[in-house]
């Protein structure tokens, strides 16, 4: 893990850390042996290190890469892709003729074991790309936009399969990463797209019909449209924001993405299988949808969300949709924005009244409502109550110790 944590995207040297660790070798180990103990407890893998890194990365530059954003655009020149949305026919017909793809649709969703892929690549002197044709067409585009971001921006290491299943080393995921943001640039260019969010931003309401009217606009999923706000809205409009991705299995949530450039206190402990806050607005569009919402597209909603404890205030808005290889799951975005005066001067409608107003917290487990002021609890607060009887015990000796260490 140490020699593939790519230290130098944090602009330190491997040296550093080897100076670290012989500085104080006893130490270093014992550190290093919690590290590792910690990691089997919870059952990390090398992929969850090297893919935190990846974020921690990502938050560091808000998300934003100039570089990747010039690459697609002058490859939409190039090959003559600047109009919107970005046609399918077009994409298919250039990734077979100029980067000399061949394409199949057939053989995953006729392989059980397979039918769960996206898609597959397989290298060869013709490339050959696999793709599964239960996707929706502009689900097919982005994996053809990204196919030819890899071959454009050279890179090599790279996951073959649709979501990955392993992961090799840090370049894997970086350059995945990549290829998926030029992908995203090219079907959501950044001057169309910023005029979009001045039009969605400066209205004086709460509008969920401008936040929908972009998905057909550009052809995208909603992931792929919230996704690519939180590469434009922090460079660009000067407020930080937090992505959340989650997914609702059997009635089950997990948090599946994040990206946290807002600082939001997102939820502790669901590593450990506590429940996510029943009130927030990633959740609560997965519960509209599974009441019978979205029958005639995604459901789409807005909430202030202002935090039990510290009172911050945060406005977030977006989707929530079936996924479509997995009829049995749902899946839920949104953008979230902290509420302060900056945010109200870049986004006209964020203290628009019409928006619902939930107090939440983290997990129910480490909630103090009680159930008649929540009654969407999905756990009893275990933690919480845990936590109280540490604080008494330790009041209880700290007074025994009081009491008798002056005789």
């Amino acid at each position: 893990l140490l020699g593939r944590f790519p230290f130098a995207e944090f602009g330190l040297d491997v040296s550093d850390l080897v100076e670290l660790l012989t500085h104080s070798p006893d130490r270093a180990s014992a550190l290093l042996h919690a590290l590792l103990e910690v990691g089997r407890q919870y059952a990390l893998q090398e992929e969850h290190f090297l893919r935190a890194a990846l974020r921690s990365y990502q938050e560091l530059h808000e998300n934003y890469f100039q570089e990747l954003e010039d690459a697609a655009a002058e490859f939409a020149h190039h090959y003559s892709l600047e109009a919107i949305p970005v046609r399918y026919t077009t994409l298919e017909q250039l990734i077979r003729q100029k980067f000399s793809y061949q394409l199949d649709d057939t053989r995953l969703i006729n392989d059980p074991a397979l039918s769960t892929y996206r898609s597959v690549f397989v290298n060869g002197s013709k490339p050959r790309l696999f793709i599964n044709a239960a996707l929706y067409p502009h689900q097919v585009k982005f994996l053809l936009a990204r196919e030819m971001g890899y071959q454009y921006l050279g890179l090599k290491e790279r996951s073959n399969t649709s979501s990955p299943d392993h992961v090799d080393s840090f370049q894997q995921v970086f350059n995945d990463f990549k290829a998926s943001y030029f992908a995203g640039a090219l079907l959501m260019p950044q001057p169309r797209l910023l005029a979009d969010l001045q039009t969605f931003f400066q209205f004086p309401t709460w509008n969920r019909w401008l936040l929908l009217e972009m998905l057909p606009r550009y052809d995208v999923t909603p992931e792929m449209l919230l996704y690519r706000f939180s590469e434009l809205i922090p460079q660009f409009f000067g407020v930080r924001l937090h992505f959340l991705r989650v997914h609702d299995v059997n009635g089950e949530y997990r948090l599946i993405k994040q990206l946290n450039m807002s600082r939001v206190l997102l939820p502790g402990g669901l590593a450990v299988d506590e429940h996510f806050c029943r009130r927030w607005l990633v959740v609560r569009l997965l519960r509209e949808l599974a009441a019978g919402a979205g029958l005639d597209g995604p459901v789409v909603g807005a909430q202030i969300s202002e935090f039990l404890e510290s009172h911050e205030r945060f406005l977030c808005f977006g989707f929530a949709r079936p996924l479509v290889l997995s009829p049995n799951v749902a899946s839920s975005v949104i953008a979230g924005f902290r509420l302060d005066s900056n945010l109200k001067q870049a986004i006209q409608f964020a203290d628009d009244p019409a928006i619902p107003r939930l107090i939440i917290n983290e997990t129910c487990e480490r909630c103090p409502l009680t159930a008649d002021q929540c009654s969407l609890r999905g756990a009893q607060s275990r933690v919480l109550a845990a936590s109280k009887r540490r604080m008494e015990r330790r009041m209880a000796l700290d007074q025994l110790v009081a009491q008798f260490g002056r005789q």
